[in-house]
């Protein structure tokens, strides 16, 4: 999925489109210097400013300091908007009942997002802005949800009605106006985020992030003498290097293939179908560098600054993998539409499940892709692209549902299963989000058309004819630890 042909700059879930027609210069080097920059103050920050040589309140501080600085270098004027929310909603945090901070956080936060959307689009028109201030406004919209949402789990909800993610994350007291400053504004993520949770973040700047994350896969098990001190700079310089691959690729791969090919009459009107079938593949992997290259250069940054660190791996390694948007092995691998997705924008996908999937009562699912659809944008593009998900993740599941058991008897079968549902996976991603990519109503329907709606049509007939089986659903509400207890004393 990638941005608007017309894209300044978008982030975190759309990087910065840097062969738009309508990109400055200015906005390309402004990005790029911020992000250069914020990984030199990182490392500057993780060793001047480390937690044994500075109070917290100065490492909130400069964090929010350099923050600020930043949106204002990049969007001028505009940050004004971000600041506004922020104010908003830490009024919000301080006055609305701890039963209804989430509601009013949610709806404010993405209530001002959505008119924004709409302004900078359809009003101010979107081609004459020089700098797009959405990007930040999503990550802050995402965070500020976040955090309203841990603070009525901590403050609004019994203990034995959260489930044991939303007991570890609950927030037991409000933040500080410092502390909610640092947490939605700090330099490290303020550009190209990701999304992370407000207790991971104020450990990290306590200086426990690191120990309490070594506690909990219990580092004597481990085989150390000692509590460790890791070190992030095997990871920063592995992510830098994917960074400068992924900017290669992006320079060459991606030049090669625009996404403007998928309108060329050549395409629409002359190609067969199974040619139109791997072009659309081909482009569609060709847009993939330039999300490679902004979500793992912005978690190097966290991770040079020494926040990122996730505990230990089987064979005894440091991972720093917390904050990471993406798995690339897993996505170019992925064998089902769910496994792409988990591994697709990871922190976006994480937000949406506790915000959204796991507490409305009602078609989880759809409602989960409606809002991530209205967080992105209102380009009608947008709406083709979850639609269509909506529609092909309910029949991914009831095919492999039906059909999965059948190839697991054998060792060859399972590799030819796992072969033709590559296969199958890699097309239909392809399929579901090129109207992302073209974003209005017109190119969609004629890339659709000239594809003969083959997806659409193949979803409608496996979900209309396929026996649905609900002992192979998965549980989507999470397991409280009422009712873990309930279950022990049963």
């Amino acid at each position: 999925m990638e941005a608007p042909l017309t894209t300044i700059l978008r982030l975190p879930e759309r990087p910065p489109r840097l062969d738009s027609p309508r990109l400055s210069n200015n906005s390309q080097v402004n990005f790029v210097a911020c992000q250069l920059f914020a990984l030199f103050a990182a490392f500057w920050f993780r060793i001047y400013l480390s937690p044994g040589k500075t109070s917290p309140d100065v490492r909130h501080a400069f964090a929010t300091i350099f923050g600020i600085y930043f949106v204002i270098f990049c969007f001028g004027w505009y940050s004004v908007h971000l600041f506004v929310l922020v104010l908003m909603c830490y009024g919000i945090m301080v006055t609305a009942s701890v039963s209804s901070i989430h509601r009013y956080s949610f709806f404010v936060a993405m209530g001002y997002l959505t008119i924004c959307h709409i302004s900078r689009i359809y009003i101010f028109h979107y081609g004459i802005l020089t700098t797009d201030f959405s990007g930040p406004l999503m990550i802050v919209t995402q965070k500020i949800t976040t955090l309203a949402f841990q603070v009525h789990d901590g403050l609004g909800r019994r203990a034995e009605d959260l489930s044991a993610e939303q007991h570890r994350l609950a927030v037991k007291v409000k933040p500080s106006f410092l502390q909610y400053l640092s947490y939605l504004l700090n330099f490290m993520s303020v550009i190209a985020g990701p999304c992370n949770n407000f207790k991971d973040y104020i450990a990290f700047i306590e200086g426990r992030h690191m120990h309490m994350k070594l506690l909990e896969v219990n580092w004597k098990q481990r085989g150390f003498q000692s509590l460790p001190e890791p070190s992030p700079t095997g990871a920063v310089i592995r992510k830098l290097y994917m960074t400068l691959v992924s900017l290669l690729l992006f320079l060459t791969l991606t030049k090669t293939f625009p996404v403007t090919c998928l309108v060329d009459d050549w395409f629409v009107h002359k190609a067969n179908f199974l040619t139109r079938l791997c072009y659309l593949y081909i482009v569609m992997q060709a847009s993939k560098p330039k999300y490679y290259f902004a979500w793992t250069l912005a978690d190097a940054v966290n991770n040079a600054a020494g926040f990122g660190f996730s505990g230990v791996d089987k064979n005894g390694n440091f991972c720093w993998d917390l904050l990471s948007n993406l798995n690339i092995w897993k996505i170019e691998t992925a064998t089902s539409f769910k496994m792409y997705l988990e591994n697709w924008n990871i922190q976006t996908a994480t937000w949406l499940k506790r915000v959204c999937y796991e507490r409305v009562p009602w078609y989880p699912t759809v409602l989960t892709f409606v809002l991530s659809a209205l967080w992105h944008g209102v380009y009608p593009g947008y709406y083709f692209t979850f639609l269509t998900g909506t529609l092909v993740t309910v029949a991914a599941r009831m095919m492999r549902n039906n059909y999965r058991h059948y190839f697991l008897s054998s060792k060859a079968l399972k590799v030819a299963y796992d072969v033709v549902t590559w296969v199958v996976t890699q097309l239909a991603v392809s399929y579901t989000v090129a109207p992302f990519v073209m974003l209005a109503v017109e190119p969609t329907i004629s890339l659709y058309k000239s594809m003969y709606f083959y997806l659409h049509i193949i979803s409608l007939l496996i979900i209309l004819f396929l026996p649905v089986k609900p002992h192979a659903h998965i549980q989507r509400q999470p397991q409280t630890l009422n009712s873990v207890n309930k279950k022990k004393k049963d």
